[in-house]
């Protein structure tokens, strides 16, 4: 994982490695989520290389996929 450019997931096991080894990653987040992700931002205390992206309503994972798209193309832009 350490040789990644970019960790995506909706699993918090591979996103606190990712986290631990300091690897960019982003986060889809439940609208449930728990304490870990608190309730709102998009950072997290524990990982300053992660990036939180939070369903408004649960099971729509719309708006919080399209914030994805648009930080990937945004990264894809500058390299």
């Amino acid at each position: 994982m350490a040789g990644l450019d970019l960790v995506i997931g909706s699993d918090s096991a591979c996103i606190h490695l990712a986290g631990a080894l300091d690897v960019p990653a982003f986060l889809l987040l439940s609208s449930t989520t728990d304490w870990r992700w608190h309730d709102t931002g998009d950072t997290s205390p524990w990982y300053p290389s992660l990036r939180l992206f939070r369903q408004k309503r649960l099971g729509d994972w719309s708006a919080p996929v399209a914030k994805v798209k648009a930080a990937l193309e945004e990264i894809a832009q500058r390299h």
